[in-house]
């Protein structure tokens, strides 16, 4: 019992909300622990519905699905749900979970919700902060990056989402993220904003 009790207060924190076998490992060993009993107390803790599997390994005693990329790192919420979080919509997403690790991406279930993970190659994993989310800490992509990864992904962007993740976008740190990209998502990116240009203009001239 002790054993548990020292797991429940030292990994239920919403500044480390997940925790791993191994994480288990070192502090329950420095605690003498056997590793035999690890994984039956973990096997319990989750039968008792106060622990959830994440992942392979990765655990948390959060019940809120925003946790769940936190089994991913190093990640970031981007696309859709990076504008969901930023306010740039009224549409609510489900978690969209973009990591640089080797897992089988796609959409997965978390308590009662779904959650979806995309890979992306470590020469684009950049441009996201930490953003408080509710309870949480959480990293999302900024508004350069949010705009790059929509057209890497190939995800259709509104008109008004576009115009209102425009007002947000510096030109300077656009041209810096843009820099490790090919031509197509270069000239993909750049056209969208010139358009987007062009729309405001119009807009303005037949509202004068």
């Amino acid at each position: 019992m002790k054993y548990m009790e020292f797991v429940r207060k030292n990994f239920n924190d919403a500044k480390f909300p997940v925790f791993s076998l191994t994480d288990l490992r070192v502090s329950l060993g420095l605690n003498g622990m056997r590793p035999a009993y690890l994984k039956r107390m973990v096997n319990y803790l989750m039968k008792k519905g106060e622990i959830r599997r994440i992942t392979k390994g990765v655990y948390t005693f959060h019940d809120d699905i925003t946790v769940a990329g936190f089994g991913f790192r190093p990640f970031y919420y981007g696309l859709e749900n990076a504008l969901t979080i930023r306010k740039l919509w009224e549409q609510n997403t489900n978690p969209v979970v973009i990591t640089c690790r080797n897992v089988r991406t796609g959409t997965r279930k978390f308590g009662n919700g779904n959650y979806l993970i995309n890979h992306i190659s470590k020469e684009f994993f950049f441009g996201y902060e930490f953003i408080r989310y509710y309870d949480y800490w959480i990293p999302v992509s900024d508004y350069e990056k949010t705009l790059i990864d929509l057209v890497y992904f190939g995800h259709y962007i509104r008109d008004d989402v576009l115009l209102l993740l425009r007002k947000h976008i510096a030109n300077s740190k656009l041209e810096g993220y843009l820099a490790p990209y090919g031509p197509r998502i270069k000239t993909r990116v750049k056209g969208l904003l010139r358009s987007c240009h062009a729309q405001k203009t119009a807009t303005s001239i037949a509202s004068a």
